[in-house]
Parts: structure tokens; sequence; C-alpha cells
């Protein structure tokens, strides 16, 4: 019995994955995605990121791939997720759990960032008051999400919609693929550019 769920399981998460894969809309905004994070980078703008639970964890997963390194050496990123315990247990204690991501981009988000928006969902309300915020402030939102037409995709300049199914593991499961492909899109548009926070000095060749 153990093992015919095992089975299950993978067989579910494959065929999401072959959904995503014959998703042309979804592959298009994914590619679309990675050169507006790169451009902003590029212009020394700042990739924010935020969602709840798991999203939380995977938007902690996008920021630390990107300031720290994904798969070859080359400059840090900057990028930025939205999980300060402190920040968070405060405006959610003064204002209330659904501005928290929102307040933290009315300290910090300026023109030209951009913010990954995370809510499998796509009606988280904090979600949404983050990407409204960020809208107001001149930054470029991308959603990603797993239920079309959801209301973040109303705040968003481009929303990413992988399909899961009826369950949010599964899309969460898509959407960490999507996020690495995010990173690994970024760093091809920025190889040998410098990125931002490098100084223009882009990282040296291995061996060197």
């Amino acid at each position: 019995m153990s093992e015919a769920l095992v089975h299950a399981a993978l067989a579910e998460a494959s065929a999401a994955l072959a959904a995503l894969r014959a998703d042309a809309a979804a592959a298009g905004s994914i590619a679309q995605a990675g050169a507006l994070i790169a451009a902003a980078l590029r212009a020394g703008g700042r990739a924010f990121s935020c969602g709840n639970g798991g999203s939380m964890c995977d938007a902690m997963h996008f920021a630390e791939e990107l300031t720290g390194r994904f798969r070859d050496d080359r400059p840090g990123y900057a990028a930025i997720a939205i999980a300060d315990a402190g920040h968070l247990s405060c405006v959610a204690n003064d204002y209330g759990y659904e501005q928290v991501f929102a307040r933290y981009l009315q300290a910090h988000g300026r023109a030209g960032d951009v913010l990954l928006a995370i809510s499998t969902s796509g009606t988280s309300r904090n979600i949404v008051a983050a990407a409204r915020e960020a809208r107001a402030r001149a930054m470029t939102v991308i959603a990603l999400t797993g239920r079309p037409g959801a209301e973040l995709s109303l705040h968003a300049d481009l929303t990413i919609c992988t399909p899961g199914g009826r369950y949010a593991d599964r899309v969460q499961e898509l959407h960490i693929k999507v996020i690495h492909i995010l990173i690994e899109l970024v760093e091809h548009h920025l190889a040998g550019s410098g990125g931002s926070g490098s100084g223009g000095r882009a990282a040296p060749a291995a061996g060197a």
C-alpha cells in the first residue's frame, strides 16, 4: 500500500510537470520574467520576493540563490526575501498580517526594483497588498500562482501560472522548478555584465 502511494504521488507530480512543459503561455511568461528580473538587476535595482508558509520558503530560496550562488561562480545579485521575523511580527501586531509585506516595500521598495509575489491560490491578501504597493512605487511585479485569473494577476505586470492541479503541494513543486529556471535565466542574461553589486567586474573564469 505504501509503495503504491509513492508511485501515485510521483505519477501525479510527473503529470503536473508535463502539463507545465506543454503550456506555451507559461513558458513564455517564465522567459519574460527572467529577462525582467535581469534587467532590473543590471540597472542597479533589487529583486524582492514574498510568500506565505511554503511560499515564503520558496521566496527565501529565490533570494539566497541570487545573493549566493546557483551553479557557477559569479557576483552576488541584489535580492531580498521579505522574511525578517522582527518586521513581520511588529507589523502584524500593529497593522494586521495583511500589511506585513506591503509595509516592508513601503520602507525599502524603489522605482526600478522588481517583486516576485508568490501565492499558490493567487488570492492571499497580504501578497495582493504587496503587489499593489509595489506597483504604486513603480516596481515591476511578477506573480507566481497556481490558479488562472486570480486577483493577484490584476496587480501584476506579468503572471506565471503553473498547472499543478487542485492541491497546493503540487503547485509548489512546480513553483520551485520555475524559480530555478528564473535564476538560470538571470545568470544567462547577466553573464559577463558584472550584474548588480559587483562594481562592474565579472567573476573570474574557472581556473583563472
